[in-house]
């Protein structure tokens, strides 16, 4: 989960990204998922040529307003999906790529965005532009076997079932409004677990929903075959399983690229992932995954 970047904080494996990622002097790389800055500026700080950085949210584009004028013309900010980034890339303009798939630890710790289980706001989760429905709308208006299909495909709740049945039944007496109403609701069916909410599934599973996100990471995944020359490195950082098994998938095929054919190398051979110390630090950070590939002609 990409966390605010200030003094005393920076995002997840920050430094292994910078490892992965190799960063250059001359170079330019795109940030998908600009957030708090955090993997920009340590990137930025590296002397590269630029960065590019993208972010759907209006909120984060408003953040980097200080970047702009701290590295000139250096950093550009974009609003827009990453799935979306074709549109404002050229082919062959960037050397490298690094994705956070997580959500931002800004829009987690606002109540407003109605992210969160752990604080009371309207049942929101849009994230930015690219979002048709909020969390409201899904548990309000959808059948019960869509409301059970997304909260099993995407939030991986083995109670599914139940819990659609229990959300369409609460619904009819009075509309959900606040993430605590829908929290509260889920507590009464889900087993208690330690250090493990009830509610973190479901909720999981409807911002997965709500902002398109697997969708909109196998396109970006897809994007990175045409933007990044042969040589460009992708830097991947994933927080659960149906993101992983993404990456994983797209890895492991063959593209056609200005008349070559072309894979991805592993830069590590193992999946890095946060240490002890920095678990302890940031509990966000224990399910982040970082992964690097080097776009190679196929032989």
């Amino acid at each position: 989960m990409d966390i605010q970047y200030h003094s005393t904080h920076i995002p997840v494996l920050c430094a292994e990204m910078l490892e992965t990622l190799a960063p250059s002097p001359g170079k330019v790389y795109l940030d998908g998922t600009f957030g708090g800055g955090g993997y920009t500026r340590a990137i930025l700080k590296t002397n590269v040529a630029k960065v590019i950085a993208f972010d759907r949210d209006s909120d984060a584009v408003k953040r980097a307003e200080p970047f702009k004028e701290e590295f000139g013309e250096r950093f550009e900010i974009v609003h827009a999906c990453f799935s979306d980034i074709h549109k404002h890339i050229e082919p062959g303009t960037v050397d490298g790529i690094v994705f956070d798939f997580g959500i931002s630890s800004y829009q987690v710790d606002e109540a407003h965005r109605g992210f969160s289980f752990r604080q009371n706001g309207p049942l929101d989760m849009r994230m930015g532009i690219g979002s048709q429905y909020s969390a409201a709308d899904v548990v309000n208006t959808f059948k019960e076997k869509d409301i059970a299909d997304i909260l099993y495909l995407y939030g991986e709740e083995s109670r599914s079932k139940k819990i659609a049945k229990a959300i369409v039944e609460a619904r009819s007496i009075q509309p959900f409004e606040t993430t605590q109403e829908l929290a509260l609701l889920i507590r009464k069916i889900v087993p208690s677990q330690e250090g493990f909410d009830p509610a973190t599934l479901t909720f999981q599973g409807l911002r997965i929903f709500v902002n398109n996100e697997l969708i909109e990471i196998e396109r970006a995944l897809q994007l990175s075959n045409q933007l990044l020359p042969i040589g460009g490195r992708l830097v991947t950082v994933a927080f659960h399983a149906l993101e992983d098994r993404l990456i994983k998938n797209h890895s492991q095929m063959d593209f056609n690229h200005q008349g070559y054919l072309c894979s991805y190398a592993k830069i590590n051979k193992k999946v890095i992932v946060p240490s002890q110390e920095e678990v302890r630090s940031n509990p966000r950070s224990r399910s982040a995954k970082l992964r690097g590939f080097i776009k190679q002609v196929r032989r």
